[in-house]
């Protein structure tokens, strides 16, 4: 087992009777960049509280770096770093007095916590702001000093809690890079959660997609996409009765492969999409339906997830918040 970074064996949590993460295995490659794509509550956090040691499995089995994280959580502790999903910092201290601590805490020698905070520091481009209270921080350089301070200690896998979340599109990309570059050229093994899709397709080399604490589906965003077999087209029909008449039409096109309903919008997949165009239309006009719009694109990894659970991630964001907040209840318990 220890030629992994990660082998999870039938991993599962329940909180007070709900089943946060059910009956999970899967294995990460040393040097990989790992995704685990869902929306909020679907057991991402809670899969790498357990392997983090900072939870313990109600079941199953999960070795980290070689340990296992029930019978060896302190060997688990001294090759992992994370970066959690809130702010963790002090904000009252200065960015050199928040990563000199964490040296401490892995008792490192002043004078190897000396030499590892200008490392770290340059990675993540933040040198000139070390001795300037963090609370004076943008949003986007508490999250660098954050993946600094992870770095720390030189962790041989590091857990990236959703890394970007709350950030504006421009600092998120700049965070992209700086993961990105730590794992091609440091070769730091990383773990990926988030619910951003475009952040896992550009990121990861796989992704697990979880949903309801179990995975959907597991494959390169490549591989994910391709499962779909065609183009993605959307109409939208002037109303749902004759949105529903189409679909029965469409459904007996020999170029669809698959085809699904929303109020007075159909989203068909298609082995050629701009074969299939012409096909749909012809049939709306015999049947003397309205079309209002067209719309004709490659699959995303927000249609792979719609196809695996039956709705949109961000339909699945709203439906999961009151799931969410048992599970955060339960952990104060």
């Amino acid at each position: 087992m220890t030629e992994y970074a990660i082998d999870m064996q039938n991993l599962t949590k329940k909180f007070n009777g709900l089943t946060a993460v059910d009956d999970v295995s899967l294995t990460v490659e040393k040097g990989e960049l790992f995704g685990l794509l869902g929306p909020n509550g679907a057991g991402k956090t809670t899969i790498i509280n357990m392997l983090s040691t900072m939870l313990k499995p109600t079941s199953g089995v999960a070795i980290v770096w070689g340990s296992d994280i029930s019978s060896d959580p302190t060997k688990v502790r001294r090759s992992i770093g994370v970066v959690f999903q809130g702010n963790t910092l002090d904000d009252k201290l200065t960015g050199r007095e928040n990563l000199d601590l964490h040296g401490r805490l892995y008792g490192m020698s002043k004078n190897l916590r000396r030499e590892r905070i200008m490392e770290v520091l340059e990675l993540v481009e933040l040198p000139e702001r070390a001795d300037e209270i963090v609370k004076t921080y943008s949003g986007g350089m508490m999250r660098r000093l954050e993946i600094a301070r992870g770095l720390m200690h030189h962790p041989n896998l590091l857990f990236l809690d959703e890394p970007t979340l709350g950030l504006d599109p421009q600092t998120r990309n700049h965070i992209w890079d700086y993961i990105k570059r730590l794992n091609q050229e440091k070769k730091i093994t990383m773990v990926l959660t988030t619910h951003y899709m475009e952040e896992a397709d550009s990121l990861c080399g796989r992704i697990a997609i979880i949903d309801h604490g179990k995975i959907a589906t597991l494959a390169t965003p490549t591989e994910l996409k391709a499962e779909l077999g065609g183009d993605i087209i959307t109409l939208a029909t002037a109303t749902e009765d004759s949105a529903a008449q189409l679909l029965k039409v469409c459904k007996e096109l020999e170029l669809v492969t698959d085809i699904s309903l929303s109020g007075s919008t159909i989203r068909i997949t298609a082995t050629s999409g701009e074969r299939a165009i012409p096909q749909v239309l012809n049939a709306a006009t015999k049947e003397d339906i309205q079309i209002e719009s067209v719309n004709l694109r490659k699959p995303t990894l927000d249609d792979v997830f719609l196809y695996h659970t039956g709705r949109a991630i961000r339909e699945s964001n709203v439906d999961e918040m009151d799931r969410m907040r048992f599970m955060m209840q339960s952990h104060r318990k």
